[in-house]
């Protein structure tokens, strides 16, 4: 998908919102079965309820690989469910990706090729070779990890180089040197919604995605107030506070109002920070 299509669904549905697809069988509603098709036939029913006000949806692969041979059906069937039905929205396998040249390009592969997601997760560790693979392919992106909202980002991202700078600018500053703004997206977590500034200084055209908003208590005011640019620049996750807000047979009708809830806020600050 080009950077053009993702700005024009921006301003369509007056939202940034990305849906995280993280769908625990142990955590099913009570319509569903605790299995790979139970997984299934609600990722349709979440994505149905939520389309209107999602840009983005992310699953997340973890939770599918822990089911084995069905999860990953699972997976590639919803990743179709939503390319058939909402060819609008952009695809983001969080898969954490980060290997040296030649398996990140059977990674790249899978992903880009085999199940036809719009962009996948990475992990920059171990350079270029890691990532460039995956930069090969024509409207397909990269989502590269920078700062992210864990307790354990501390242990590396913020450590200080001999050049004063911190890791996780080291790396924005250098991998901008191996794609762009039409290729590359960076993860900040809404957690360290107070680096966004700093952040922006360096990348201030790529898109951020942000997770961290809603169960782990991120700020949307301040990303958005921190983070947006003139072409919003943002797409903000939301996962269990919305694919988990109802636990009964209402769970696809709390997944639509809570999305609809953080669509509405969205349009606001689309308004206030970047005159949209």
């Amino acid at each position: 998908m080009e950077r053009d299509e993702i700005i024009r669904q921006i301003r369509a549905k007056r939202s940034f919102l990305c849906v995280g697809l993280d769908s625990d069988p142990l955590k099913l509603p009570t319509p569903f079965t605790k299995d790979a098709s139970g997984v299934l036939a609600f990722n349709k029913a979440i994505i149905d309820a939520t389309a209107p006000y999602a840009v983005a949806y992310k699953p997340n692969a973890a939770f599918y690989e822990a089911m084995g041979y069905d999860g990953v059906r699972v997976l590639e069937q919803t990743v179709t469910y939503l390319q058939e039905r909402y060819p609008e929205c952009f695809v983001i396998l969080d898969a954490k990706r980060g290997d040296i040249g030649n398996t990140s390009g059977l990674y790249a592969r899978a992903a880009f090729e085999r199940m036809g997601v719009d962009a996948v997760t990475i992990a920059p560790y171990m350079g270029e070779d890691s990532v460039a693979p995956f930069l090969q392919y024509p409207e397909k992106w990269v989502v590269l990890l920078a700062l992210t909202s864990n307790a354990g980002s501390a242990d590396f991202q913020q450590k200080e180089l001999g050049s004063g700078a911190k890791l996780y600018q080291e790396v924005l500053k250098v991998s901008q040197t191996w794609g762009n703004p039409s290729n590359m997206m960076y993860v900040v977590g809404a957690t360290k919604a107070e680096y966004l500034t700093e952040v922006r200084s360096l990348v201030p055209n790529h898109f951020l995605l942000v997770p961290g908003v809603g169960a782990q208590g991120g700020s949307l005011q301040e990303v958005a107030k921190y983070g947006m640019t003139p072409e919003c620049g943002l797409l903000v996750n939301s996962s269990r506070g919305i694919i988990f807000a109802g636990k009964g047979d209402d769970f696809a009708d709390a997944a639509a109002e809570k999305a609809r809830e953080l669509q509405k806020e969205m349009s606001e600050y689309l308004h206030l920070y970047a005159g949209i």
